[in-house]
């Protein structure tokens, strides 16, 4: 049975790195009665006594660009839960899950004192690792995700020496009916979500988005307590997290945009090479330019003098 009041200790190694605003799924749960509540939903227990809980996560820490979002001990069951919201699907949750399990068992072992080295076996709580996903794409009720499928020169019948297993919750409103209904603050997350998500749809800006979804929240009895003491907190963690997911969307599209002005870049170098090398005349270059990549006359002038030094 796991007995510890201390929280768990990190190294030194996992300070702070960038101050991250906590997502609207920690904030939601971060709290002993809502972490009881949404572990009752899973497991099909009734526990009513928060404190047996532990909050293991670990505070305003970035790894490698990871932040956890809410992990505990269960006193009664010796497990190590660890819950992720992630609004964008990926396949690297138990990769992540390998880095948090690494600093929370780390933690674990410093705050009380056991010695890794000893010649008896440490008892460990066994772990649990649950992602909840509300992104936009299609996904199905439930997935599951295994680290062993992350690596490369596997052997037929060779057994794994590590892994990792992540069992994938779609809480977009609507789906995993019987789970919302055993949690209902996870199903007024959901909705809250997808309220916002309505509103944009229909044309309101992000933030009036926001707050009409939080104001039909609180009208519907959807979170109205914790809507109504957070208000200003919850608005200000909508918006910092979807200008992220906006700022993410925006970079990827900008590296495309490079990579494709690169690789266009490289064949009219390519190009011009083998034009000249063909003996061609210079002075048809910049007219063969224009014609095979669409260039302006002035575009195709500034490649001939970047690229064909003998003309």
């Amino acid at each position: 049975m796991v007995k510890s009041k201390a929280t768990a200790a990190h190294p030194q190694k996992t300070k702070i790195r960038r101050n991250y605003k906590d997502g609207l799924f920690r904030l939601v749960f971060s709290d002993k009665e809502g972490a009881l509540e949404l572990y009752n939903a899973l497991n099909g227990s009734a526990y009513t006594d928060p404190d047996l809980l532990e909050i293991t996560t670990i505070e305003d820490v970035i790894y490698m660009g990871f932040k956890n979002d809410l992990s505990f001990l269960v006193e009664t069951e010796n497990e190590l839960d660890l819950y992720e919201a992630q609004s964008s699907w990926c396949p690297n949750m138990p990769l992540r899950g390998l880095i948090y399990f690494s600093n929370l068992y780390q933690g674990y072992v410093a705050s009380r004192g056991l010695d890794i080295h000893s010649s008896q076996l440490i008892p460990l709580p066994r772990p649990v690792y649950m992602v909840f996903y509300n992104g936009t794409k299609e996904r199905r009720e439930q997935e599951v995700l295994r680290l062993s499928e992350a690596f490369e020169g596997k052997k037929a019948g060779q057994e794994e020496t590590l892994q990792v297993v992540v069992k994938v919750w779609n809480i977009n409103y609507g789906h995993n009916k019987e789970l919302m209904a055993s949690c209902k603050r996870l199903h007024d997350y959901a909705y809250l979500v997808e309220q916002i998500r309505a509103n944009q749809q229909q044309g309101e800006t992000l933030p009036d988005a926001v707050d009409h979804a939080v104001s039909d929240c609180i009208k519907n009895n959807i979170l109205k307590d914790f809507l109504l003491k957070h208000r200003g907190e919850v608005r200000n963690v909508l918006l910092t997290e979807y200008d992220e997911e906006l700022h993410i969307r925006s970079e990827k599209q900008l590296s495309y945009k490079e990579g494709m002005e690169r690789g266009m870049e490289q064949c009219i170098r390519l190009f011009i090479q083998n034009y000249l090398n063909e003996g061609n005349p210079c002075e048809a270059l910049s007219d063969r330019l224009q014609k095979s990549f669409s260039l302006s006359a002035e575009q195709a002038l500034s490649y001939v003098k970047k690229y064909a030094q003998s003309c």
